[in-house]
Formats: structure tokens, sequence, C-alpha cells
């Protein structure tokens, strides 16, 4: 019947062939390339992370706090005088002892250098970066800055230093150029374990990945002595 479908031709038994030349290009595109996770693991670059700078809130604060109230009480004595009222005492007294007292005088000169180191204290404030506790990384991408608090590179070294054969107990002092660390050696050789520890601790802090890689230095030395 004309109806009914037809088998699909034998071709004496072989498999049929695909040509996936003529298959719609959409199913065998590649997949698009993310530029974001490249192949391998991405290489530390040598740009360092930079300080962090401190929002110092607290200073900012009560310098704003007490420029307000002083500028706020010379405003209302002024407007008082202006008004026909008398000038405060404490401005009559003010206006009289610069008035009579020489620039040699011992509370002038006080008061000259309180105001100097409060205006030193503050530029200082304003030219450094401050948070003194974070250590900066390297950049392995521009866009990111990273940074390690001090106590944790200190507990990692320390973790590091316990691992040597011979160290009792160890000490960690990190700053931002140098760690110093002090070790007790309860058997072997004081210079075997400080050749040991020296070598540990300086892969140790190439492994922290700080853009400034700290120097170590290493005491050791036996229980119940000092040095």
């Amino acid at each position: 019947m004309s109806g009914e479908p037809r088998p699909p031709e034998s071709d004496g038994g072989r498999p049929p062939v695909l040509d996936f030349d003529k298959a719609p290009r959409d199913d065998f595109d590649e997949p698009p390339q993310d530029d974001t996770f490249p192949d391998g693991p991405p290489l530390l670059l040598p740009e360092s992370s930079g300080r962090f700078w401190s929002a110092r809130r607290i200073p900012a604060g009560i310098v704003a706090l007490l420029v307000l109230a002083g500028s706020c009480l010379l405003l209302y004595d002024i407007v008082a005088v202006r008004a026909g009222y008398p000038a405060m005492r404490w401005r009559r007294v003010l206006a009289r002892q610069l008035a009579e007292r020489p620039l040699d005088d011992f509370w002038v000169l006080v008061g000259a250098g309180v105001a100097t180191a409060l205006g030193l204290w503050l530029l200082g404030l304003a030219v450094t970066p401050g948070l003194r506790d974070l250590l900066p990384m390297r950049r392995p991408r521009p866009e990111v800055r990273a940074a390690l608090r001090r106590e944790a590179a200190a507990v990692t070294l320390r973790d590091r230093a316990m691992e040597v054969s011979g160290v009792r107990d160890a000490w960690v002092r990190m700053g931002r150029r140098k760690a110093d660390v002090r070790a007790v050696a309860h058997f072997r050789d004081l210079d075997e374990v400080r050749a040991d520890l020296d070598a540990v601790l300086a892969d140790a802090a190439r492994g922290l990945g700080l853009a400034h890689p700290p120097g170590v230095s290493v005491r050791v030395r036996r229980p119940g002595r000092k040095g």
C-alpha cells in the first residue's frame, strides 16, 4: 500500500556514515573563552598592593569638633561685641596677655611649642598611610589588592619553625621589613638547628606572598638560658 512507511534500504549491513561537515555549525562551535580564568595558575606579578591608608575617623572627628566649637565661640563673641555687648572675659584677658607679654616669655614659648607639635602631628597623620598592622602583598592581578596581618604572618613563621627537628618552642616578632625569631632547642647542636631554621624560615618568608619579603633574624638557645 502506498500509505505504509517503507523500510530504509540496506547497504550491505554497514553502519550509516555521518558527514560532520554537513552538520550545523552551531552544534560544534567552541565554547566562548573567558579571559577571567586563563589556562594554568596565575603568575604573581612584581607589582605591590601598596600601603593601605587609614580612614583616621577618630582624629579627624576630634579636630573637626574642636575647630567647630572654637569657631562658634569666637563668632558668638564677635557678634555680641558688634551688638554693643562687652567682649567675653577670656578674650579680653588673652588680648591683654598677648599685648603685654614678650615673645620670649615662658608661657608664650610653651603655647607656641604645643601648637607646633599639634600641627606637626596633624600633618604626619595627613601624609602617612597608617594601618601598620597590614603588610601589602603582591598583586596577582592589577585589579586585586591584598594585605596580610602581622599576627598571621608571625603565626605562619612560628608554625614553620616548630616543624624543625630539635625546636622545642619559638617566638616571632614580625615587623614591616624584618622578622625576629627566638627559638629554644632541647636537643641537636645549636648551629645545626639555626642553619635549618634559616633555610626553612627564608623559604616561608618568600611563601607569604608579600610585596617585600621580610628578612629573618634567628636566635637559638637552650632551655633555661637567655640570649
